[in-house]
């Protein structure tokens, strides 16, 4: 079987943006009527403008299809961002190297202290997220941290720089759960204009990252991109091509999909805001068609997003959410000031979230993966 990358340049951006924008009413009605699983066609179809006339109906039944597939939960996750340092200069990240700002990665008496506070929110799942800077926060500062927090989660996950094939499997052997490896874009000419220098500029590389963690044996394996860098449509259609390569191929691992939409980051000169390139209609258009498309995906919600949107949309095919979240190191407990990635838009409590999905008629999952059976694997 060909690499996703092999496969992945035999297709023009161009021609598959021309042929999402294509698609008609009837494509439209043949994939929301189709029995068994749905094409990359059909999704193309979902994520199309002749789709917006047919949200309600797509709404409804994404609903469905979750309930019926993950029933009224929401797990609860959180990160916790570990270090701002990092030696790649991109142009939408608070933490980008040209960006003169403090720059702090959290000691091990640190990182406990994260750790307790986050705990007695009541969470069981965390993402460890880093800026990329090999030298400070590379494989031993996670595999330390990982054996340093072990005890206190069920779920470890980690949004870092991608890695080789070896030393996943060696962060998996500690205890490691799952890895979110977005490619920001799949406009493999116009990535080049969004990180200029750094190892995040090689393309391929990060293209190639869910393979190499496919075959490391990572348990689940995040996908998404930045939406708001490119044309959001023809981006998100080369994800879920990737996906649904990779579920093909690596048939054993789990999946999830996130929507990180681009949110206003502070400079050491100025404050920094996109134009944001999708509506909130538009993001629950592409929210269900995902999920009409994948029954089985996990689909992440963070709170980049507003209360409102939030409050509405977890009803109609999200299956994780995070609360509470601070994107800067020592966030929760640290009398320290860091700068944060990016500005959160959703500043309730995990609490005040729990309240909510709980008056909606869901429940707030906090566990839902433990790694006790593996112990006797774990070194």
């Amino acid at each position: 079987m060909k690499t996703f990358g092999e496969i992945f340049d035999t297709c023009d951006w161009n021609e598959i943006r021309a042929s999402i924008y294509s698609k008609t009413s009837s494509d439209v009605e043949i994939a929301l009527n189709k029995n068994g699983k749905r094409t990359l066609e059909d999704f193309k179809a979902l994520i199309s403008p002749a789709a917006s006339e047919y949200l309600e109906e797509m709404a409804l039944l994404s609903q469905r299809i979750t309930q019926k597939r993950f029933g009224k939960t929401l797990q609860m996750y959180v990160p916790l961002y570990l270090s701002n340092e990092c030696q790649n200069i991109c142009t939408y990240c608070g933490f980008s190297m040209d960006n003169k700002i403090p720059r702090k990665t959290l000691t091990d008496e640190e990182i406990l202290k994260e750790v307790s506070v986050i705990k007695a929110m009541g969470y069981d799942h965390i993402l460890l997220v880093t800026g990329e800077s090999n030298k400070t926060v590379g494989v031993s500062y996670l595999a330390n941290t990982i054996n340093l927090i072990r005890p206190f989660f069920s779920s470890i996950s980690i949004e870092v720089q991608p890695l080789e094939q070896n030393e996943y499997e060696y962060l998996s052997s500690l205890g490691l759960h799952s890895v979110l490896v977005y490619q920001e874009t799949y406009h493999r000419k116009n990535y080049s204009l969004h990180h200029i220098k750094g190892k995040k500029s090689n393309f391929s590389f990060r293209l190639e990252t869910p393979e190499r963690l496919g075959k490391a044996g990572v348990h689940k394996i995040g996908l998404g991109v930045l939406i708001g860098l490119e044309d959001w449509r023809t981006d998100s259609f080369f994800c879920a091509m990737h996906l649904d390569y990779l579920e093909k191929k690596i048939w054993r691992t789990k999946y999830s999909v996130s929507f990180p939409r681009l949110r206003p980051i502070e400079t050491s000169k100025i404050s920094k805001t996109f134009e944001v390139s999708i509506t909130d209609r538009e993001l629950t258009q592409l929210i269900c068609a995902y999920r009409i498309f994948n029954e089985e995906v996990e689909l992440s919600l963070s709170t980049r997003e507003s209360p409102k949107f939030r409050d509405h949309i977890i009803k109609l095919g999200i299956t994780s959410i995070s609360a509470g979240s601070k994107t800067n190191p020592g966030g929760y407990a640290s009398a320290f000031e860091s700068l944060e990635q990016f500005e959160i838009h959703d500043e309730r409590t995990p609490q005040e979230i729990s309240a909510m999905i709980r008056k909606q008629g869901y429940d707030a999952v906090w566990k839902d993966w433990d790694r006790t059976y593996q112990l006797e694997n774990v070194k």
